[in-house]
């Protein structure tokens, strides 16, 4: 494919926005990068997605299947699959961040959802971060990924803080960058990761279920209005961190952070597959602003708000926070799905 054929790269050549593909099987990675994808999110649901995957399920129960029969915990079971899985979609990667002299090509991966104290992120981390120097960790932004993520900073590790559902936890994030790379020499690349998609289907859910008279098409923009808030506030303060957007929903969440100087997040398949089908032109949609009756609508929706105002939470209210909750609940359905799996294949006769 030619330098600027293509819409994604095309959106990278008329853009500061670049194109990561989320949750992939090795050969949907190789079909990205030729389409002009520069990095990888896997989160804790990739296991799950793999051993059900119609054309990959052979190779991953192949990788479960030479997990040692002895590890009687299913969850340290899918720990050691998931580091397997992901370190060869890595390898896919490796070439374009060695070309790229370490700017470009990082694959991510985020642990168990249901442990996620300072001490199992920070170890989990330490063993996905040695399988390959591409693979960068993924860490929910929430006070115990803060103290995790200090330490893995310290320690040179690449970070993407996600779960980032609101302006004052992009800010906490940003600051934590600063703080700690002011002690490096060499500060290791960080990134956090907004998730438009998943908080636009919860203010969705939200709407329908207190009859909150507001259009759907405010509605539509309430993820992306939250992006631009947050993009505004990094300009203005000239944070070094670097910015992601992720939990696409539909096509708009990729077309409408166009213009948008971060990496966005997409699935392959019904998504990028669908956007280098219809190759439609490039418009920087992220640099026009929300209009104020928009915001002023979206505003009488305390959770929006809580969202979009600097101070609208604490840390200590991140994890609870409704998107952040709906989020991990995904992937926590998805970890115990593939435990199940894992359990199934223990007890069947070996091969």
């Amino acid at each position: 494919m030619a330098e600027h054929t293509g819409y994604f790269r095309r959106v990278a050549a008329m853009s500061p926005t670049s194109l990561w593909i989320n949750n992939v099987t090795p050969h949907e990675a190789a079909l990205a990068i030729d389409a002009g994808a520069t990095g990888c999110t896997q989160n804790p649901s990739y296991a799950d997605k793999m051993l059900r995957h119609a054309e990959g399920k052979d190779a991953a129960y192949r990788a479960l299947d030479g997990i040692p029969r002895d590890e009687p915990d299913n969850d340290a079971a899918q720990e050691r699959l998931q580091t397997v899985l992901v370190a060869q979609v890595a390898e896919v990667f490796r070439p374009l961040f060695e070309s790229s002299g370490g700017q470009v090509g990082y694959v991510t991966i985020q642990s168990d959802p249901f442990h996620e104290d300072a001490d199992t992120i920070v170890n989990a981390a330490r063993v996905h971060c040695a399988q390959a120097p591409n693979i960068m960790a993924k860490i929910p932004a929430i006070p115990a990924g803060f103290d995790a993520m200090r330490v893995l900073l310290r320690e040179g590790k690449p970070i993407l803080a996600t779960e980032v559902m609101s302006v004052a936890q992009a800010l906490d994030c940003a600051r934590l960058y600063d703080e700690v790379s002011a002690e490096l020499d060499t500060p290791p690349v960080m990134y956090f990761a907004h998730i438009p998609g998943i908080f636009d289907e919860y203010i969705t859910s939200v709407v329908a279920r207190d009859g909150i008279d507001i259009p759907a098409d405010y509605v539509w923009q309430a993820g992306v209005s939250v992006a631009k808030k947050i993009d505004a506030l990094m300009r203005e303060r000239r944070h070094a961190i670097k910015a992601c957007s992720g939990g696409a929903r539909g096509l708009h969440h990729f077309t409408e952070m166009v213009g948008a100087a971060c990496a966005v997040t997409i699935n392959y398949a019904g998504c990028a597959d669908k956007l280098i089908e219809q190759d439609p032109p490039v418009v920087q949609n992220f640099l026009r602003p929300t209009p104020a009756s928009v915001l002023d609508a979206l505003t009488t929706i305390p959770d929006f708000r809580s969202a979009y105002e600097t101070d609208g939470l604490t840390p200590d209210e991140y994890e609870g926070f409704g998107p952040v909750c709906l989020f991990r609940g995904n992937f926590e359905t998805a970890w115990t799905h593939a435990n199940t799996l894992i359990a199934e294949r223990r007890a069947a006769p070996w091969r």
